[in-house]
């Protein structure tokens, strides 16, 4: 995005991609659909040591500015779930076509199989050490973007060499984690999460700072699905996550109601109405489902109302950097102008993305972030 923004104001780029094929992350994202954006990103929904440093960013280039851009070149938006917007087509391919055909058509060279080793400083400008072909090489630069990524999936090519620069160059960098990520349970629960493995259910996930509805998932070591993914940005070790098991309804007064006109129903029959029958049979381990709804004490009811709507966890971590999304932290906002993205103490080097300490939620918000970054310092190379 930085450089096609360049290449439309005259402006020459060089940009050196480390893999085979630039957009690794882009072609994987959203099942390998791409939601590219969404439509109701604000500034609210992305976690920084800063929450105010991405409004500028936002300004200059909004999720409206991102549909047309993408319309413009040919990329039609669908919204799926909570404002996610996929290409109609529904091949991620098309988003990273549209950047490289951009840049092909502007002469803005991408080299591929090019792995920066360091960015040094020096008169006028920068000296950036590369190998290309088997071959150590370097070139100068006025002025430098590094749109490096983050830790997660190192598979794909992901280091910390936007973060090692920004040492090398003395800047601090915000306690990075694994984010968007799936969380592991262990201990004597275990076994039940493993047992349920592939099941989901729609819940309100929460913690002590924030709560998402959507589906989690069991896995044979924890949790997975999105709200879990949500939740997982803001959740620290050793913390105690709750889940709503039914958030739009009160299983208590539900209860009531069906004891009304069916007394002698087993609790297991009701939920099993509500769930799928391999979760309703797993609640056996905590709750009396063989027993009929008229027959339920008060010493039940409460304890049916404490699994349901209050079940709490203690995950015993996550599953790293192999399986999340994104990266929680990263160089400090307080190092850059979140009008430019230019670092203030080194004129002429710019960070963007995900390397930088603005993390956004699951569903298209560390795109919009992605491409406003590139907006931005376009306009300020």
């Amino acid at each position: 995005m930085c450089a096609v923004q360049a290449g439309f104001l005259g402006k020459r780029t060089l940009v050196l991609e480390k893999n085979e094929q630039p957009g690794a992350k882009i072609f994987i994202s959203g099942g390998g659909r791409c939601n590219y954006t969404n439509m109701y990103a604000t500034d609210q929904q992305y976690i920084s040591q800063n929450p105010h440093f991405c409004k500028s960013a936002f300004s200059q280039w909004s999720v409206e500015d991102t549909i047309i851009f993408f319309e413009t070149y040919g990329i039609e938006g669908q919204e799926k779930t909570l404002g996610q917007l996929f290409p109609t087509t529904n091949k991620a391919k098309d988003v990273v076509e549209v950047f490289t055909n951009l840049c092909q058509d502007m002469d803005q060279p991408i080299w591929c199989d090019t792995d920066v080793k360091a960015v040094e400083q020096t008169d006028g400008g920068f000296i950036v050490n590369f190998e290309r072909n088997g071959r150590e090489e370097q070139l100068f630069a006025p002025k430098v973007v590094m749109a490096a990524g983050g830790l997660p999936i190192p598979k794909m090519g992901a280091t910390d060499f936007a973060l090692r620069t920004a040492r090398n160059f003395g800047l601090k960098i915000t306690q990075t984690a694994p984010a968007l990520v799936p969380l592991t349970i262990t201990g004597k629960d275990q076994d039940w999460y493993e047992a349920l493995s592939g099941n989901s259910i729609f819940c309100r996930v929460s913690n002590a700072q924030i709560s998402f509805e959507e589906n989690i998932l069991f896995t044979h070591w924890g949790l997975s699905g999105p709200a879990i993914l949500q939740i997982s940005s803001y959740w620290r070790p050793g913390e105690w996550i709750e889940l709503d098991m039914l958030p739009h309804d009160n299983i208590l007064q539900l209860i009531e109601s069906e004891r009304q006109t069916n007394g002698k129903r087993p609790l297991g029959g009701l939920l099993s109405n509500l769930y799928t029958r391999k979760f309703a049979e797993a609640l056996t381990k905590f709750l009396p489902v063989e027993k009929n709804l008229a027959s339920l004490t008060r010493q039940d009811m409460e304890a049916i109302d404490n699994l349901i709507h209050h079940f709490r966890l203690k995950p015993a971590g996550d599953k790293g950097y192999d399986k999340a999304e994104v990266m929680r932290g990263g160089v400090s906002t307080d190092e850059l102008s979140s009008k430019t993205l230019e670092c203030k103490k080194i004129p002429g080097l710019f960070f963007g993305g995900e390397c930088v300490d603005v993390t956004g939620w699951l569903g298209g918000y560390n795109f919009q972030w992605a491409w406003a970054c590139g907006f931005v310092i376009a306009q300020n190379l």
